[in-house]
């Protein structure tokens, strides 16, 4: 197999493309639709101050990476910011790996413990007879830290490692759960409301699948290997992508698709959930929320409970 631009050996075929790449040729490309996806959304903007949520996996890795440069050259104020869930082993590289990353790039890094933060691990939830996935629990505890943190730093803008894998997952998960609210916050940045306690986050890396994220960060030495978290086969995300990685295969471009059609229905659902109300603050800990109690400390006084 040759590269579609220059003849040499082609490390990568894109199918929905009809083209292959060499090493050289598909990092320039891999970069460039950073890039076009950045400007073209105006996710992020110079003079922004930027987090950079940074699990040590190959995503963020990839969007720390590739933003550096940019936000270098915009003389933007940026940090990378890591959660420490509590995940003997799996979690323990993680960290090790963004510290790592993180010295050689030369960049501002924090890395909060959600032991300390909020009084539980990951490994603690995942040893109690619980009424939901562990990811749900986990989810929910790294949004509210990240969120937390990232605005006490003084941070405009949070991005993320979400790629077009996880955008059309996501997409469908919230379809067939039938949760339009979700639905509504989805899209190039994250959420419908404004509010002085809410960080944006945003995706750069959503239009770029998971394998030429996964080829990106290996050849760039970025990945610290190919391990998943140990609690990932309870997840519901971990069948929709077994599916969608199948008709992905029959069917070159699907999850494009996905994405863009559920980017239209986010434009037409985020005005409806707009003017339905703002957000109180959670009578417990004073973070937004949309009901009285937000989500992480409904799910610790459920922990709670399962404890006693």
């Amino acid at each position: 197999m040759k590269c579609s631009i220059c003849g040499e050996e082609a490390v990568v075929e894109v199918r929905y493309e009809g083209k292959a790449y060499c090493e050289k040729h598909f990092i320039e490309r891999f970069k460039r639709r950073v890039r076009k996806t950045i400007a073209k959304t105006k996710m992020v903007k110079p003079g922004e101050t930027i987090a950079i949520a940074l699990s040590g996996g190959k995503d963020s890795t990839t969007a720390l990476y590739v933003l550096k440069p940019i936000l270098e050259k915009w003389k933007s104020k940026f940090f990378a910011i890591t959660i420490d869930q509590g995940i003997h082993g799996y979690g323990d590289k993680l960290i090790r790996f963004s510290k790592k990353l993180t010295n050689e790039l030369g960049v501002e890094h924090h890395i909060y413990s959600m032991k300390n933060e909020i009084g539980i691990t990951i490994d603690d939830v995942a040893n109690l007879k619980r009424p939901r996935a562990v990811c749900s629990y986990c989810g929910a505890f790294r949004r509210w830290i990240l969120n937390k943190k990232a605005r006490e730093l003084g941070a405009d803008k949070i991005v993320i490692g979400h790629n077009l894998d996880d955008e059309a997952q996501t997409a469908l998960m919230n379809f067939m759960r039938g949760e339009l609210s979700r639905t509504a916050r989805m899209g190039p940045e994250i959420g419908v409301i404004k509010d002085d306690l809410f960080v944006p986050r945003v995706k750069p890396l959503r239009e770029i699948p998971e394998r030429e994220v996964k080829l990106f960060a290996y050849l760039k030495g970025l990945s610290p290997g190919d391990e998943e978290c140990p609690y990932i086969g309870e997840a519901f995300r971990k069948e929709i992508r077994k599916e969608l990685n199948e008709l992905e295969s029959k069917f070159p471009g699907t999850k494009f698709s996905i994405v863009r059609s559920n980017d239209k229905l986010a434009s037409i659902l985020k005005g409806y959930y707009k003017d339905i109300g703002k957000p109180n603050r959670c009578r417990i800990c004073g973070e937004l929320t949309a009901g009285e109690i937000c989500q992480k400390c409904k799910f610790l006084d459920e922990l709670s409970k399962l404890k006693s």
